[in-house]
């Protein structure tokens, strides 16, 4: 983008949410797709965790060329790699991947078996759940930052064994064993805690996907984990988006975890998504 095309464009507009989480976008769609406020948008996203789009109306292809404005985008499909992924638990609609979303509705980071995990997703609601089917958000920037000093003491150097396996338990308490070997086939890694950032900023690295804390006793382990996760969610860090058809929102996936509210399976509740590809990986 030349200067003058630059400079010919609104300031970008945006207000905050919440203290520590959100910031709503309130550029036309227009403004937006001409890529010029790329750096705020990133930066913005970097340090309030989400940005909400209000009723942005992106079609699938333009939400392909917004996201190639903030990066690389990221294609999931194995057909055509240039498209939207469906986000919906019909199977008709989503044959390959219905079973997992369901480990969608605990909280989560995407790209916990990977070593440089995506930077971002762009979720847009095409048709909204009956009830429920919020997206939550929270900020493991901001939850790690408020911690007291001798807890990021206690946890700065520890690691933990994440396994999308271990979120099959969340909703389905005794699986067979076919099912379980089939999510284990999938992989497991092991990721630190605490994610130094090259940025100097530090997160938090939990959710679903959290097996155990290597080399602790598995109580210790399990208190960890689960005590990390509640503080991170807690009320102060945590936003709730509810739904309009033609909303979208951004979420950085290196320094907030999500997930999908309860609603009716059956409702028919449809999600286009887009992602970005990763730029830095755990450390």
């Amino acid at each position: 983008m030349s200067a003058a095309t630059k400079t010919s464009l609104a300031a970008l507009r945006h207000e905050p949410i919440k203290p520590l989480i959100g910031t709503r976008i309130l550029n036309s769609k227009e403004e937006l797709l001409h890529g010029g406020y790329a750096a705020e948008i990133r930066e913005l996203l970097e340090q309030r965790g989400v940005l909400v789009f209000p009723k942005i109306n992106f079609t699938g292809p333009e939400q392909i060329a917004f996201t190639k404005t903030l990066g690389t985008f990221a294609p999931e499909g194995y057909g055509n790699t240039d498209d939207v992924t469906k986000i919906t638990l019909d199977v008709k609609e989503n044959p390959s991947s219905a079973e997992y979303l369901k480990g969608s509705l605990y909280w989560h980071i995407d790209g916990t078996r990977n070593d440089v995990p995506i930077l971002a997703s762009l979720l847009s609601c095409k048709v909204p759940a009956s009830w429920g089917g919020n997206t939550g958000v929270c900020n493991t920037y901001a939850a790690y930052e408020a911690l007291p000093a001798e807890k990021k003491a206690e946890i700065e150097n520890l690691r933990v064994l994440h396994a999308p396996w271990a979120s099959l338990f969340y909703y389905e308490p005794e699986p067979s064993l076919a099912k379980l070997q089939g999510f284990q086939r999938v992989g497991e890694l092991e990721l630190p805690l605490v994610w130094k950032h090259k940025s100097g900023r530090k997160s938090l690295v939990l959710g679903c996907t959290s097996h155990h804390v290597v080399g602790v006793d598995h109580t210790k382990s399990a208190e960890l984990i689960h005590g990390l996760r509640e503080w991170a969610t807690s009320e102060q860090f945590t936003y709730s988006h509810e739904w309009s058809v033609g909303d979208m929102i951004i979420w950085d996936n290196t320094g907030t975890m999500h997930r999908a509210e309860t609603y009716d399976p059956a409702c028919g509740r449809m999600m286009i998504r887009t992602k970005l590809e990763g730029e830095e990986p755990f450390a």
